[in-house]
């Protein structure tokens, strides 16, 4: 989904999981939850990353798992203008997209402590939430609306 909502906006994309450093993909393949400090310099990588298409005003995409809000500060600190999609789906939904990946190395073993780790945006974080349960263009349209609604609302301001 992200990638089609990259290409709808026209944006780069990079890949989140990309970011991570072969250790942490060690940890999470064995079927052990990343801490926050494993989490510190993934998180600063892909700040730098959304840094520079803010700089180069290309604006991009980057689907991530920035479960708690001090996650998203370390995302906000790096581009101020960052727009956070917190996508929904039932745990079983999740559960089997989960297992459906191939090749991916987190294990659908780690989903409960993901779930358990999840912060939901707070009114004053720009984003909001999308059912992730439709097709994937039905989710990209939904996304668009949302960022439409949030440019919108900010224009009005």
């Amino acid at each position: 989904m992200a990638r089609l909502l990259a290409r709808r906006l026209g944006v780069p994309f990079a890949e989140a999981d990309d970011f991570h450093s072969p250790e942490s993909v060690a940890k999470m393949s064995a079927g052990v939850p990343l801490t926050d400090a494993d989490r510190g310099a993934w998180l600063e990588a892909i700040g730098r990353w959304l840094r520079e298409r803010d700089r180069a005003a290309t604006g991009g995409v980057v689907p991530c798992s920035a479960l708690r809000r001090r996650y998203r500060d370390v995302l906000r600190a790096a581009c101020p203008d960052a727009f956070f999609v917190h996508l929904t789906a039932r745990h079983e939904e999740v559960g089997r997209r989960m297992s459906e990946r191939s090749g991916h190395f987190m294990p659908r073993a780690l989903l409960e402590s993901q779930e358990a780790t999840l912060e939901p945006l707070e009114a004053d974080e720009r984003g909001g939430a999308v059912d992730a349960g439709p097709a994937p263009g039905v989710v990209v349209e939904a996304v668009l609306d949302l960022m439409a609604e949030a440019a919108d609302d900010a224009g009005g301001r």
